[in-house]
């Protein structure tokens, strides 16, 4: 089944008791159960899972070719939970351009557990090569990166871990798995926030870690996110399951975007650099063009003259918005060293933008006037 279909149709199942088309939503906390426990349809408390999650949890991993997916209470508590599973002593390499959220924790929480995490080059096989030790658990990869779009080889990378006895998880927010799919190119677990395209109308937090088998660390995870309690709740993935129905709609129209804005702004003097992986100029564009379907609708820009050209650049913007967050129908800007704590690591001079679903004339037009 090509993926176009796959998303109409995923966790879409018709409602075995009505027949009703749109997936119902069960908004209990608790089930009746027998005096001694005895479960009558397999369900107890919203923890430990509810009809809901379950239609969508299945959903995903049939999206990601996965075995086994988990749902949470975002994108955070799934990185969270995954991490929290390391034990302590163990190391973590993660990449040097990263979501912000995943880097505090790899240099504050992680150590408070005796976790060492160290940033690598991910785009350099090499430099992993050398970063890996025989305490290594896992290679956290991201691809591609936020919010310099880096582009990393999933395929030889997970080769390259497998050998040294570690885990490869994968960050696929930003391809979704209509334009990518991490675990067929050797990784063992993807994460999404599915805040992001999955929900599609900026409008419902979530998390998932979807797994290529159902194994002693999902069972691990399950029964982690069980007692700590970070699991989506029944509406938002109600509305989650919802957004996949359209997705392969939405996601044609970010990408065909994204190409006419990048292509723009590749031309335009003032910009230094605009970081977008589906440009032939890109570094990444050669992994990227063997490993995605379309190079998705995320991309940032350096502007020449620094730091107060960006943000007079970023203020003169109409139709974009200034928010944080992506993956919206509206098309959205951040200047990320602003919003990433008190130890900014993006480029002052850096922009990210979420190209949306307007017309390109018209997010062409807006820029355009921004620039001059």
């Amino acid at each position: 089944m090509r993926p176009e279909t796959l998303f109409v149709h995923a966790g879409a199942e018709p409602d075995a008791q009505t027949g009703a088309l749109a997936p119902p939503l069960h908004l209990a906390t608790t089930f009746a159960h027998g005096p001694a426990g005895e479960r009558r349809a397999g369900y107890e408390y919203i923890r430990e899972g509810n009809p809901t999650q379950d239609r969508f949890e299945t959903a995903l991993a049939a999206l990601e070719g996965g075995d086994a997916a988990l749902a949470f209470a975002s994108g955070m508590a799934a990185i969270t939970a995954l991490l929290d599973a390391l034990p302590p002593g163990a190391h973590l390499l993660y990449p040097q351009d990263c979501y912000a959220g995943l880097r505090v924790l790899a240099t504050e929480f992680l150590p408070q557990r005796g976790v060492v995490a160290t940033a690598v080059d991910v785009t350099d096989p090499e430099a992993v090569r050398a970063a890996l030790t025989p305490q290594t658990h896992c290679l956290w990869l991201e691809t591609p990166s936020n919010p310099r779009l880096r582009v990393c080889d999933i395929a030889a990378l997970a080769a390259l871990a497998h050998a040294h006895g570690a885990l490869v998880a994968c960050d696929n927010t930003f391809a979704t798995p209509l334009l990518q799919q991490p675990l067929a190119l050797g990784a063992d677990v993807v994460m999404h926030s599915t805040t992001k395209y999955f929900g599609g109308h900026s409008d419902v937090l979530g998390g998932a870690l979807v797994f290529a088998r159902r194994d002693e660390l999902h069972a691990a995870i399950a029964h982690r996110r069980h007692i700590t309690g970070s699991v989506m709740s029944p509406f938002n993935a109600w509305l989650t399951l919802r957004g996949l129905r359209s997705l392969p709609a939405r996601m044609a129209w970010h990408c065909a975007n994204a190409r006419r804005v990048a292509e723009f702004l590749a031309a335009q003097p003032k910009i230094e650099r605009v970081n977008w992986p589906g440009l032939a100029a890109d570094p990444g564009h050669a992994v990227a063009t063997r490993q995605m379907r379309d190079f998705g609708a995320m991309l940032s820009i350096e502007l020449r003259d620094g730091r107060d050209a960006a943000l007079d650049f970023a203020s003169r913007l109409k139709v974009f918005t200034n928010a944080t967050s992506l993956g919206g129908c509206e098309s959205l800007v951040e200047h990320r060293a602003s919003v990433e704590g008190s130890q900014p690591v993006s480029p002052q001079n850096l922009l990210r933008l979420s190209i949306g679903l307007e017309h390109a004339d018209d997010l062409i037009a807006d820029l355009a006037q921004a620039l001059a």
